[in-house]
C-alpha cells in the first residue's frame, strides 16, 4: 500500500473509530487524520503480535480495515483521556 493509501485509510479508520466512540473528541479533519494513522500502524504492530507476522495487507484486504479501526479506537480513547484531563 502506497503513502496516499495509507493516508486515505487512517482517514478513513480515524472517523469510523469517531462515530463508533460516543462523545465529543474534538479535533478536525487533520486530528482524525492523524490518529487513524497512528491507530493504523498501531493496530498493524497489535496484530502482528497476535497474530503473527504482517496484518496490513492491501488496501481492500478487511484484516487491514480491522487492524486499522481497532487501533484508532484504542488511540482515540487514549486521546480522550488526555483530553479530558487537561480540561
Amino acid at each position: 500500500m502506497g503513502f496516499f493509501g495509507f493516508l486515505i485509510l487512517g482517514l478513513i479508520a480515524g472517523a469510523i473509530a469517531k462515530a463508533i466512540l460516543p462523545g465529543r473528541q474534538g479535533g478536525g479533519w487533520l486530528v482524525t487524520l492523524l490518529l487513524g494513522v497512528v491507530g493504523a500502524i498501531l493496530g498493524g504492530w497489535i496484530g502482528g503480535l497476535i497474530f503473527g507476522g504482517n496484518t496490513l495487507g492491501s488496501f481492500f484486504e478487511i484484516r487491514t480495515w480491522v487492524t486499522a479501526i481497532v487501533g484508532s479506537l484504542i488511540v482515540l480513547l487514549i486521546w480522550g483521556a488526555f483530553a479530558k484531563r487537561r480540561a
